[in-house]
């Protein structure tokens, strides 16, 4: 998979997103994709992870994410209820707004892509 750390200044040529996973990794792998001044773009892959108990991500950047392959578990703070994400489910996480991994799928990578931004508001 190719990255960039420069603006997405790297060679056009074709990629696959669910190409080179490591299916049974003790670890999430992060990739960014592309970068700017205002956004960053990365694929997540999980094997089975979660958010550690007690604590909540609170995030500087609102984030736009959605779910290829696997599913997972997320939780609001201010939710009851957790979503059940499957391939294709997408949302959009304002700055700020706690949440949680509560599971991913430990029978299969799950695979996101997440968009984290900051609108300018000038």
């Amino acid at each position: 998979m190719q990255s960039s750390d420069n603006n997405g200044d790297f060679d056009s040529l074709p990629d696959n997103l669910l190409a080179g996973i490591s299916p049974n990794s003790d670890n999430e792998s992060f990739n960014k994709l592309l970068s700017g001044s205002h956004f960053r773009l990365e694929r997540i892959v999980s094997t089975g992870q979660a958010t550690a108990a007690g604590e909540w991500y609170d995030q500087e950047d609102d984030e736009w994410v959605v779910l290829l392959s696997g599913s997972a578990g997320l939780r609001f703070e201010d939710e009851r209820d957790v979503h059940e994400l499957k391939p294709g489910d997408f949302i959009n996480i304002v700055a700020h707004r706690r949440h949680r991994v509560e599971w991913t799928d430990p029978a299969q990578p799950t695979v996101w892509l997440a968009l984290h931004y900051q609108i300018d508001q000038t």
